[in-house]
């Protein structure tokens, strides 16, 4: 199995906008170990193009989307600098294969974290403070036929993030307890509270510095950290908007064209 030659296919997909078949399809063997060294080969990739890693994300942190694809831990991708948008400026649906919308807490450090130990209280000193986001998650598996080592591999199923203008100090904050409504187009469509992402969002963190230190990768002063979606994702089209309102956060929008 060639793990390079499957990042590139990857690569590809994404650019031509042209979705691939499942990768646990087509090499049944695919493990969970190979699929994050596909990750990495293709962000390489993408590094060697001028784009640049400006965080990390963390996928399936809740209980229901790890009982779909059967598994018991959450897993990661990394955010580059061409997946962010900024508040207000619209999502072109057309660059994009099959789009779903996540909110979510995120995490902007002003310390470095490393694992194996990392815990909580860690994850807390080193935030300079959480602010609300819109995660756009995409798939490059045709119809998001997806199993665990497909959604690794593609980078964790990553497409856009959008974040807010307020930035909150994490001690003002139980992260447990913030709700979180998720509309589109006006109408209330989902709503939940941090407790969702993984019991506790910074324990998601913590969870992402240990796991990544299988790898010698730490999540770096200054990174923005997704730490996963509080709701399940929505289905967008262009002319779409949604809007994400966290209590104690503010609200965030996002409009697809």
């Amino acid at each position: 199995m060639d793990l390079q030659a499957i990042a590139k296919e990857l690569l590809e997909a994404e650019i031509q906008r042209r979705p691939i078949e499942p990768l646990t399809s087509t090499y049944p063997g695919l493990t969970v170990e190979e699929a994050y060294r596909i990750q990495l080969a293709g962000v390489e990739m993408k590094l060697k193009q001028g784009r640049r890693v400006i965080g990390k994300k963390i996928g399936l942190t809740s209980k229901a989307m790890q009982d779909l694809l059967g598994v018991k831990e959450p897993d990661y991708g990394h955010l580059l600098d061409h997946m962010l948008l900024l508040e207000g400026e619209p999502c072109p649906r057309d660059e994009l294969l099959w789009p779903r919308v996540e909110g979510e807490i995120a995490f902007i450090l002003k310390d470095t974290l490393k694992g194996p130990g990392v815990t909580i209280a860690d994850v807390f000193r080193a935030t300079e403070g959480v602010m609300p986001a819109i995660e756009i998650v995409d798939s490059r598996i045709r119809d998001w036929k997806i199993k665990l080592p497909d959604t690794i591999a593609d980078n964790a199923s990553s497409g856009r993030f959008v974040l807010g203008s307020r930035m909150v100090p994490v001690k003002d904050l139980d992260l447990r307890l913030i709700g979180m409504v998720l509309e589109k187009n006006g109408q209330v469509v989902n709503t939940g509270a941090g407790a969702a992402v993984w019991g506790h969002p910074a324990a998601a963190v913590a969870w992402l510095a240990n796991k990544l230190a299988e790898f010698d990768i730490a999540l770096e002063a200054g990174e923005i950290i997704l730490s996963g979606a509080i709701t399940a994702a929505v289905e967008a089209a262009a002319g779409d908007v949604f809007t994400v309102s966290f209590y104690g956060l503010g609200t965030l929008s996002l409009r697809f064209i």
